[in-house]
């Protein structure tokens, strides 16, 4: 179209980034009161409607509210879910149905969101590194209490903008173990010898002195727990400070094809038994912050088959969007179902490789996953446990980008495990 010309690519650039924030603030807005827009009883049934062109986000909210109930009612102390893991409003509003009512955030946009999806939440700005003016705001619109600091360097810019005698400051303590698959003590945390000094800072400003630590991503046995809190009572009595909360991260497993782990209620049992050496106040509590173990279970991705190449398929989705976690350590496969015309697709089975739509060579799931031998350009592969680190980390490279979200009502209805 002529008109076009008049505009220089950096106005239309600006102008684009300006009306893609409008959007996303208002989609924030209506999502937190409204339901996803569909809704099917079934995965089958949504094919059997609809061909999406798109990939589609599957939201299963009875799986959403029991996991998050089986959750809070297990765990021995307070449950924070980390925003990071998913976003999404719907999946915030169903984790608080389900009894989640404490929240781990990393930013003012991520209280935000929690804000608009749920009734009295409380967030936390459980993050060391913040934005220029980020804690005022949050301490200010939203009432936040609890914030983060892992260095001495860090406790006088929170000063200068929080009532620190009406706050909660967590001292960050570096603390690894083998059976964590990433490391999260590399980049956050103070020495354990350095604690006992934050500790004592903190508490001189008139704030409420506290401790946390995170052991890892997607930690593989129980010990790894074990270890962190013992490795905290030995801070704690060196400090001669009582501490009334003790954060203990994430880290919770879930698991996938390939991918075995123990069973939740293990590592909240050897929780229990290391928390009783932890020299706290006798109103003493610990929290935790789970992301994966809330939002995996209770999503899934429908693609479709664009292309065969022998045992080469390409997919509408890949890499850069819904299965970036796949780069990671860890699980390299989900539990999956295929479709043709809108029932399930079966018979005998042969390995394949998979490929997302950009034109990255990359852009290639990490295994080979065994799929029906007749599979085709048109069927629909559904792809289960999906929700964590999906939906909140997926790119728009080449212009591939999908926000078709559904949800998948049918009360016997589960994705792929």
């Amino acid at each position: 179209m002529p008109h076009r010309a008049i505009y220089s690519p950096s106005s239309i650039t600006g102008a684009r980034v300006c009306y893609v924030r409008f959007v996303a603030r208002i989609e924030i807005l209506m999502s937190a009161d409204s339901p996803i827009a569909e809704s099917y009883s079934s995965v089958t049934e949504l094919l059997a409607r609809r061909r999406p062109v798109q990939p589609v986000y599957c939201i299963y909210p009875g799986v959403y509210e029991s996991t998050a109930r089986e959750f809070v009612d297990a765990f021995p102390g307070r449950v924070l879910y980390a925003v990071k893991a998913n976003d999404h409003p719907a999946i915030i509003k169903l984790l608080h149905q389900g009894g989640v009512r404490h929240f781990d955030c990393a930013s003012v946009h991520e209280i935000e969101t929690v804000m608009q999806a749920c009734s009295d939440p409380t967030c936390y700005f459980m993050v060391p590194t913040r934005l220029r003016g980020a804690a005022r705001q949050a301490q200010r619109e939203f009432g936040v209490r609890h914030f983060m600091i892992d260095h001495l360097s860090g406790l006088q810019p929170l000063a200068e903008e929080v009532d620190l005698s009406s706050s909660v400051v967590f001292a960050r303590m570096a603390v690894h173990h083998s059976a964590a698959l990433q490391d999260l003590s590399s980049k956050f945390g103070a020495l354990p010898e350095k604690i006992p000094e934050l500790l004592l800072a903190i508490t001189k400003t008139g704030a409420e002195a506290a401790l946390a630590f995170n052991v890892g991503s997607s930690v593989t046995s129980p010990d790894a727990y074990s270890h962190a809190i013992e490795v905290a009572a030995g801070v704690l009595r060196d400090s001669k400070l009582r501490v009334r909360l003790v954060d203990i991260g994430g880290g919770f497993p879930k698991s996938y094809p390939g991918f075995s782990v123990p069973q939740l209620t293990e590592y909240f049992d050897a929780i229990d038994l290391a928390r009783k050496k932890l020299p706290m106040t006798d109103n003493g509590e610990i929290l935790a912050e789970p992301g994966r173990a809330l939002a995996a279970p209770g999503m899934s991705a429908v693609v479709e088959v664009l292309l065969r190449k022998e045992q080469r398929l390409y997919l509408n989705d890949g890499m850069y969007g819904i299965f970036w976690e796949l780069r990671f350590k860890g699980h390299n496969r989900y539990a999956f179902r295929c479709y043709r015309d809108g029932a399930e697709l079966s018979g005998p089975l042969q390995p394949f490789q998979l490929n997302g739509p950009t034109c990255d060579g990359t852009d290639v799931l990490p295994a080979e996953i065994e799929l029906p031998q007749q599979i085709r350009c048109g069927d629909y592969i559904e792809f289960g446990r999906i929700g964590a680190y999906s939906l909140s980390g997926r790119t728009n490279f080449n212009g591939h980008y999908s926000d078709n979200i559904v949800t998948i009502t049918g009360t016997d209805q589960n994705p792929p495990s």
